[in-house]
């Protein structure tokens, strides 16, 4: 699985030593230093992956995430020297679809490349019955589209996952549990909070009124269950 990453990292040498990782695995890796270049490289070339850094000059890695969100559907792995949940989770519900903290060892970061590169590569071919519906809203699992009433919604390869567990099941409550189980399995750094996050931001996609939600409901004490928006009718 061979890809074009994109490293934004201010610290040289630590872009140096993610390049070689990078190119040990058979990758190509572009390097860039601060967030602007980074916005610009991800326009011009079309990575299929992200690496960014929150901590960058001209434009931190926050406001990398924000801008690229409202163009792109770009994986992005953020590396964050905050270890704080808040902080974390903040990335999250800008659009980053995965993160690790610093420091880190090469084998986790490699081992989250690879599974943000399997998650967001789509089959050449999909078969015609493989798209999921729920109401008017479409999932298609192998080409990793979403379509509500006809509308295409970008998603971001974890909020894709979350909805795409649900819609397979249509009205079975879920568990924050049970949801990032199957579509984290065994991260330890990421929390049920995540789920959350994931959660409100696809509302602000799929629904009408994100405060009102007919597909996206929550159940509460319980979890989350994708519903037809019946009521919407």
């Amino acid at each position: 699985m061979k890809a074009r990453v994109l490293v934004a990292e201010d610290d040289i040498r630590q872009a140096e030593a993610i390049r070689l990782y990078l190119e040990r695995e058979g990758h190509t890796a572009q390097l860039v230093h601060d967030g602007r270049a980074a916005i610009e490289e991800v326009r011009r070339h079309r990575p299929d992956l992200l690496v960014l850094d929150v901590m960058m000059p001209v434009v931190d890695g926050l406001d990398v995430c924000r801008i690229l969100r409202r163009e792109s559907d770009i994986p992005v792995l953020m590396l964050t020297a905050r270890s704080t949940e808040e902080d974390l989770l903040l990335g999250l519900e800008l659009g980053a679809d995965d993160y690790l903290t610093k420091p880190y060892s090469p084998r986790e970061l490699m081992a989250r490349v690879r599974t943000l590169l399997r998650r967001t590569r789509a089959a050449a071919v999909a078969p015609a019955d493989s798209v999921l519906r729920v109401g008017d809203l479409a999932l298609d699992p192998v080409r990793r589209t979403v379509e509500i009433e006809g509308r295409r919604v970008a998603c971001t390869p974890g909020e894709f996952d979350v909805l795409v567990t649900m819609a397979a099941e249509p009205e079975r409550v879920f568990t924050r549990g049970q949801l990032l189980a199957r579509t984290r399995g065994d991260n330890r750094y990421i929390t049920e909070r995540t789920i959350d996050v994931h959660v409100l931001n696809l509302r602000k996609k799929i629904e009408a009124v994100p405060r009102k939600p007919l597909y996206l409901r929550t159940v509460f004490g319980v979890g989350y269950c994708l519903a037809d928006g019946s009521r919407a009718r």
